[in-house]
């Protein structure tokens, strides 16, 4: 009776168990394979303009007393001499205008572009006037009588312009921090500048810039600039033992609109 009722046991645990294999499985399906998020597009890929504002100062004596007639009153002989006092000091003033550029942003870490910018500026110094006396080189006794003008006219940068390359890190996804240099003009007048009022040179520097809002950035830029070796304009505009280049320091902020045209429109809430 045992055996039986044992053999009957087995036999309905494996009609069960087989029963339970025809069941269907109550395990969920494996999730589909889903490829990571693409990076996102460069932000400050793209055309831009805008303006800026700030203050300029030179960086040399530029504005020596340059040189002035001198005659004999005795004679007649007229002679071209060094003035005999400096200038007002250093320029200095109000530089403000506009800038237009293109950046080309690589990967999220590095940034090249173009920029040219043209500047007005207020960068003055004051005149002064000629107090050297010379003696008479043909009259015993004699001195030499300056004629007008005498002494130095003064200085002033009227405008000048860059065209510059850019190169940056982006510190964070919307900070900039850059180095810039290249091409420099600008309309030099006054001191012992005589001649071409419009001079080349080149100019360096570097800054920060801010994506604050999509498509509006704020920055700061320093440049150095130099105007180039004027020289002798003249028999009668040599700046006797003094540097002849017009250099200057500015300092500038602006905000600059930056397009959509040319690459991605920026997407600040990515970030």
């Amino acid at each position: 009776m045992k055996r039986v009722s044992l053999l009957v046991a087995a036999s309905l645990a494996a009609v069960g168990s087989a029963f339970a294999a025809d069941l269907p499985s109550r395990k969920a399906p494996p999730a589909p394979y889903m490829p990571p998020p693409p990076p996102p597009p460069p932000m400050w890929t793209g055309f831009y303009g805008g303006l800026n504002v700030g203050g300029g100062w030179s960086a040399n004596r530029i504005n020596p007393a340059s040189t002035a007639l001198y005659v004999s009153p005795v004679t007649g002989t007229v002679y071209a001499l060094p003035g005999g006092a400096w200038g007002g000091g250093n320029a200095g003033g109000v530089v403000g205008g506009g800038q237009l550029g293109y950046n080309y942003q690589f990967g999220s870490s590095f940034l090249v572009g173009v920029e040219t910018d043209f500047q007005g500026t207020s960068m003055r110094s004051g005149r002064n006037n000629n107090w050297a006396v010379y003696p008479d080189p043909l009259v015993a006794g004699g001195f030499l009588t300056p004629l007008s003008p005498a002494g130095n006219r003064g200085f002033a940068l009227d405008w000048f312009g860059t065209v510059r390359g850019r190169a940056g890190w982006l510190v964070a996804p919307t900070l900039l921090a850059y180095g810039t240099g290249g091409f420099a003009y600008g309309d030099v007048s006054g001191g012992f500048w005589n001649g071409a009022r419009t001079r080349v040179g080149w100019t360096a520097g570097g800054g920060l810039e801010w994506l604050f809002v999509p498509n509006w950035s704020a920055k700061t830029e320093y440049l150095f600039t130099d105007l180039g070796n004027g020289g002798a304009q003249g028999p009668l505009s040599w700046n006797w033992g003094s540097r002849l280049h017009p250099q200057f320091h500015t300092v500038r902020a602006g905000v600059n609109y930056h397009f959509n045209f040319g690459g991605a429109a920026p997407l600040l809430a990515n970030f």
